[in-house]
């Protein structure tokens, strides 16, 4: 009976250390498990985190990075989760290595929206990024930036204490633009010259110039045009008046540091010099679209008896590439100056959320003649350089070039 009992003790005990045994290795499988679960479903406090779109991606890394985070930083505490979102958006913008395609936070999507509106403080100057440094494309005329000395071509090495090297262009005027009466100090390398300087400048509002015209003693009618602004081929029209009214047929267009702008006024302005039907400049979406030709519009005003000059330098972009680098192909114009600054691309502005915004490059700009603007920029027909020595002694090699073939026609 004693041995039967002890039998029975022994079977039990094989059972329950049976059981025990199973059910170590369940919870061990589901704690594994629990454990190596896919980082997203660690992620309990972000909304919409299932994928909407069709990628072969794998995110999970994103998400391993989102929980050691918020386990181990000390700053997490510090930075909502929004932020962090809006952080990872600008870096997938700056992974695509276009300094023009730039993602808004709300902050700077606001400073931005009033900066095209024309209503912002800051130094102005246009700035752009040239052989992968940032430099300034050109100071507008009359601004603190002109006042203070910046020049076209100027590379900026440093922005107060901020270095540069990895800033996209929309960063860097975040850092420039401030309120009115503030300085910002700009570290800067000129072209031709082996030490940098620090050039001091203080903010104001920034009213953007357009036109200036001027009749000279020797009949030669000049057009000085700072920016291609919404109502910049209204002016120029009126310029245009006047160059007409004062009997002259020759006339010099005065590009030089000017950085572009609205593409309409370039297909406008070109419109009065260039054949209706004729291609003014073409939108390459390389691949993803159809390319996109903008004509003129006519009518053509001016005949063949028209003697034109068009100034052009490094500062000479965008909007001013195009009007003339379609005046230059079509043999309308003489290009006389420097070579313009190569900035060629197209970008489309996209509502992210109801406060943000992505700036996107969606294509490059083509000349008449199929020459992309960006890889090249615009090659003057006559190469006259303007040095800071010419500066220094007020004078002008490239207007006096201009004038000197005027004057050679008849």
């Amino acid at each position: 009976m004693k041995i039967n009992i002890r039998r029975k003790l022994k079977i039990l005990a094989y059972i329950i250390a049976g059981f025990l045994i199973l059910g170590g290795i369940f919870f061990l499988g589901t704690y594994v498990g629990y454990s190596r679960r896919p980082e997203i479903e660690k992620v309990l406090s972000v909304v919409n985190k299932e994928s909407q779109v069709q990628t072969t991606a794998d995110f999970d890394a994103f998400w391993k990075a989102w929980n050691i985070l918020n386990e181990k930083s000390i700053y997490s505490k510090k930075v909502t989760d929004q932020d962090r979102v809006w952080g990872a958006i600008s870096g997938m913008a700056s992974s695509l290595g276009d300094p023009y395609t730039v993602f808004f936070p709300p902050e700077e999507n606001k400073l931005f929206n009033a900066e095209i509106a024309g209503s912002f403080e800051g130094i102005g100057a246009e700035i752009g990024i040239k052989d992968k440094v940032l430099a300034v494309i050109a100071p507008l005329k009359d601004t603190p930036a002109w006042k203070a000395g910046l020049k076209a071509g100027d590379k900026i090495l440093k922005i107060d204490s901020t270095v540069t090297n990895d800033l996209t262009v929309d960063k860097a005027l975040n850092l420039i633009r401030g309120a009115h009466g503030t300085v910002v100090t700009l570290t800067i390398l000129r072209d031709g010259e082996k030490e940098t300087r620090e050039i001091k400048i203080t903010r104001d509002k920034i009213e953007i110039p357009t036109i200036d015209t001027e009749l000279r003693p020797d009949n030669i009618f000049v057009i000085k045009f700072y920016s291609f602004t919404a109502n910049s081929a209204s002016l120029f029209r009126d310029a245009l008046q006047k160059f007409i009214d004062s009997g002259s047929h020759k006339l010099v267009l005065d590009m030089r540091g000017n950085p572009g702008g609205y593409l309409d006024a370039a297909v406008n302005i070109g419109s009065w010099f260039i054949d209706e039907g004729k291609v003014i400049v073409s939108e390459d979406f390389e691949g993803n679209a159809k390319k996109v030709d903008y004509r003129s519009h006519g009518p053509r005003v001016f005949n063949d008896k028209l003697q034109f000059v068009v100034l052009v330098d490094g500062g000479s972009a965008s909007a001013s590439e195009i009007l003339a680098g379609a005046l230059q192909e079509y043999k309308i114009a003489t290009l006389v100056g420097e070579k313009t600054f190569g900035k060629g691309s197209v970008q489309e502005l996209v509502n992210i959320t109801d406060t943000t915004s992505l700036k996107v490059t969606v294509a490059k700009w083509i000349t008449p003649n199929g020459k992309s603007i960006s890889l090249q920029g615009l090659e003057p027909d006559v190469v006259v350089p303007f040095t800071q020595k010419d500066a220094d002694a007020k004078k002008d090699p490239q207007m006096d070039k201009a004038v000197e073939i005027l004057k050679a026609k008849q």
